[in-house]
């Protein structure tokens, strides 16, 4: 009887050479992505110079490069500097402000009936139509798009840190209050452990939506930043800069998100899947 490996696949390839390379490609897991980023990079460009697209409607991969020239490199800091500093102020404020929230709705019942439907009620405001107001009343400084930046961000962190709190097992809670441990123990050394899988999973999707926030307050009022430079881009109709800064942006995003996700590797690794680790 002839072993599984010896085998072929339809176009003879061995089987156990198959799976070779799919453990490998599962092993390093920036292959698959790259390959699929480079293939969508060579059809952009093969299309946009098959077809002829005028670069003011959609510019090549290799025209976007040329919107780096566009301004120095000082004022690439600054722009960048801008935004990331917007995103993080209100990032920490929404995490400041998001964890007492949870606590006191995965504690009290009262609170969380009379607090949550206040929460959703909020997430429902567009924050782009509240913008312009937010800016009015505060200002044009860094306060407007630090508030604009938690309104975004912090509606996720709620609800992960909440639900991570309420998915104890009961019967640690019930034990915990029979040896009559006081609150603060219950909520530190009981609760927060079962919730930090929730909390980096609403870290994670409330680092990026900080970008999104402070970008979404540079369209509004701003001198600086990259989402006033793709603004002003595109009011000049200079379209691979207005590409050249939402790649920046991009790879902020990814950045930081990254930065969350090896936190979470370092410092808590058994909060991860056993095959993530």
């Amino acid at each position: 009887m002839t072993p599984i490996t010896n085998s072929k696949s339809t176009d003879g390839t061995p089987v156990n050479s198959l799976n070779g390379m799919r453990a490998w490609l599962l092993r390093t897991p920036l292959v698959l992505p790259s390959l699929a980023f480079a293939a969508i990079l060579l059809c952009w460009e093969s299309g946009t110079r098959l077809f002829n697209v005028p670069p003011y409607i959609l510019p090549a991969p290799t025209r976007i490069l040329t919107g780096y020239d566009a301004i120095d490199t000082m004022r690439w800091i600054e722009h960048v500097w801008a935004t990331l500093r917007v995103a993080l102020i209100g990032y920490a404020v929404a995490i400041a402000i998001s964890l007492p929230i949870a606590v006191g709705l995965a504690k009290s019942r009262f609170m969380s009936r009379a607090i949550y439907p206040l929460l959703v009620v909020i997430q429902s405001v567009p924050v782009v139509a509240v913008a312009p107001i937010i800016i009015v009343v505060l200002g044009t400084d860094d306060a407007p798009r630090v508030v604009i930046t938690f309104m975004i961000s912090f509606f996720p962190l709620v609800v992960s840190m909440t639900t991570g709190l309420m998915a104890t097992p009961p019967e640690l809670i019930e034990l915990s209050r029979s040896l009559r441990a006081p609150v603060h123990r219950e909520i530190t050394q009981i609760r927060l452990p079962y919730a930090v899988p929730y909390i980096f999973s609403g870290l994670k999707i409330s680092i990026t939506l900080a970008v999104i926030g402070s970008v979404v307050a540079e369209f509004v009022a701003a001198e600086k930043g990259i989402g006033y430079f793709i603004q002003f881009s595109t009011s000049m109709f200079k379209l691979p800069q207005a590409w050249a800064g939402l790649v920046v942006l991009i790879s902020m995003s990814l950045m930081l998100f990254q930065i969350v996700n090896q936190t979470q590797r370092i410092f808590f690794p058994w909060s991860l899947p056993k095959e993530r680790r």
